[in-house]
């Protein structure tokens, strides 16, 4: 049975048809199907390819060997839940502005593709988070994310009140604008602008970062992913929860998120020529003088 790899795309960029043009010949040629959703056959069709050798399909198969990511860093994000929790590894191109995580450009696409398929790239796994909101004592939601959970005020509402306990002991009351809890691939996603550390991707701990406290002494916080991360939301005014800045949900004074690590792991696909301290000062600019 020939090997299959998932697309998931940016239905909507402009370098999607040429991308595809490039790196579909490569798997057509040496027999693998493709398959991907229904938004991505406009696009096949533009690049010039055979609709015939694209299969539509919503669940996107039922195991690929690879899910190939055409893309910003939030296409990524929505792979990892899509196809990554089955174990599928993901290569990332990123067709959007900074790409940190689809660490290889548009430019690069065929050469990234044909460095996978000669065996040459090699597999970088990263901790998920489980999350939890309850209210009233039943479970309103769950998930599992990549990079982080984040509990923020509307607008123009108040400022929160949240509990934060660690492993069941009360760590503090937190009054903020919000709060980011991140594994370390979401390190340098919302929490960094928070002020956050950056944790390398190899450590197995969770970071908490309050989003503007209205105490100067409540700093971010790192904690060991084995731990149970929960908050009890207090005073909240139009008050919400986001996971991996794409599942929404409204949040109510009472609520409790809790959170700890999830028995998933997601599987990057990385060039060797492109180590995580290079991929720093690349797109962050890290230690920049």
């Amino acid at each position: 049975m020939s090997p299959t790899a998932a697309i998931i795309a940016k239905a909507k960029s402009p370098l999607l048809p040429r991308t595809l043009a490039e790196v579909a010949p490569c798997f057509l040629a040496r027999g693998w199907s493709l398959v991907a959703d229904v938004s991505l056959a406009g696009p096949w069709s533009e690049a010039g390819l055979d609709p015939a050798s694209l299969t539509i399909d919503e669940n996107l198969g039922a195991a690929p060997e690879l899910g190939l990511v055409l893309g910003g860093d939030g296409t990524l994000l929505a792979a990892a839940r899509r196809v990554g929790l089955r174990g599928t590894k993901l290569l990332g191109i990123n067709l959007g502005s900074l790409g940190f995580l689809t660490s290889h450009s548009a430019d690069e696409a065929k050469q990234a593709v044909e460095a996978y398929l000669a065996g040459e790239l090699e597999e970088d796994p990263r901790m998920m988070l489980h999350a939890e909101l309850w209210r009233n004592g039943g479970k309103v939601m769950e998930a599992e994310i990549l990079n982080d959970a984040v509990l923020a005020k509307g607008a123009l509402a108040r400022i929160m009140d949240m509990h934060l306990s660690v492993n069941g002991q009360e760590a503090a009351l937190i009054k903020a604008d919000g709060l980011i809890v991140a594994t370390p691939t979401g390190s340098t996603a919302y929490s960094l602008s928070a002020d956050g550390p950056i944790l390398h991707p190899g450590l197995e701990a969770l970071v908490i970062s309050p989003i503007c406290p209205h105490s100067l002494t409540l700093r971010p916080l790192v904690v060991d992913a084995a731990m149970r991360v929960a908050v009890t939301v207090g005073d909240a005014e139009d008050a919400h929860l986001t996971l991996d800045g794409q599942i929404g949900q409204a949040v109510q004074q009472g609520d409790r998120l809790e959170m700890c690590r999830s028995v998933h792991t997601i599987t990057l696909l990385q060039s060797p020529d492109l180590p995580y301290f290079q991929l720093l000062q690349q797109k962050l600019h890290w230690a920049d003088r």
